[in-house]
């Protein structure tokens, strides 16, 4: 359901069409981050500024907020269609002083209000589904209000990044886990060592022992003083019950605002059987050595 715009926010909404008339526009040197300040509209409050950033993560830095923001995001790659990407955003602990919207043909649907304090929590939305509109709510004093956030496109295209963002609870198919193994930012054999449930935050914290590293883009596992194995830690949303297990598993995910996300987590035995029947009949997307 579209929330009601909020008092004085029609008039902006009516200037969007007319935005190369009224409108500043804001090209950041940095094409992932842009940071800026609502003094330069202290003496019209109502202005509308646009924020063009090229890049596939970065974040938003809005002091002092007045008048409103308009956030174009686009990846920093060549592409005819933006259709597959996600696109997720995470508020900065103590943002405050904007409520923030998706904006699409003039109509606007609430995403994070104005002192929502929803620890560490991600909203994602299709590309397709409209871009961010950022407006200032009113403040008595503004002096101490900073709204920001970290943002990241994802191509909801690799199984990975979909499980994870649209449904990380739920159970891999074979076919998303041979995909996980050929796409995501970890894949790692292990146990399951230790499960620190953090009540506040909504989130569970799973401590790994891996004795097999099949690919790391970053040191999530840090090798021990025991020979061959590594420790990590992965998160994954409290609903999903995680609890310690015997047995190896396979470990796949993605690295998500610098934290690692568990993608798909098959018992090591089942992936196993999975890669050996799409290897027999020649369908396997990539070749890891399962063994």
């Amino acid at each position: 359901m579209l929330s009601a715009p909020a008092p004085g926010l029609l008039p902006l909404l009516l200037g969007l069409g007319l935005l190369c008339r009224g409108v500043a526009g804001q090209y950041s040197s940095d094409l992932c981050n842009w940071k800026g300040s609502g003094l330069t509209h202290e003496s019209h409050k109502k202005d509308v500024e646009q924020v063009y950033l090229r890049c596939s993560e970065g974040s938003i830095k809005w002091m002092y907020p007045t008048g409103a923001l308009i956030v174009n995001l686009r990846p920093n790659t060549l592409s005819a269609s933006y259709k597959h990407l996600t696109v997720c955003i995470k508020p900065f602990k103590d943002s405050a002083g904007a409520n923030i919207y998706l904006e699409k043909t003039g109509e606007l649907k609430l995403l994070v209000r104005d002192g929502d304090r929803s620890p560490n929590k991600v909203y994602c939305f299709g590309y397709d589904q409209g871009g961010l509109f950022i407006e200032a709510t009113p403040q008595q004093d503004i002096s101490r209000k900073i709204t920001g956030f970290q943002y990241e496109l994802i191509n909801k295209g690799t199984a990975s990044d979909l499980h994870t963002v649209s449904a990380p609870c739920r159970p891999c198919s074979d076919t998303e886990v041979l995909l996980a193994v050929c796409t995501s930012d970890f894949v790692v054999r292990g146990s399951i060592q230790d499960v620190t449930n953090e009540a506040e935050q909504q989130e569970s914290v799973i401590d790994i022992s891996a004795n097999k590293l099949y690919r790391q883009k970053s040191k999530v596992f840090q090798p021990t003083e025991e020979n061959g194995t590594w420790r990590g830690q992965i998160k994954t949303p409290l609903k999903c019950g995680v609890r310690p297990g015997d047995g190896d598993f396979l470990f796949t995910g993605r690295m998500q605002f610098g934290e690692a996300r568990l993608g798909c987590a098959p018992r090591f035995k089942d992936f196993q059987r999975m890669y050996k029947e799409a290897k027999d009949k020649g369908l396997n997307p990539c070749e890891i050595g399962p063994d």
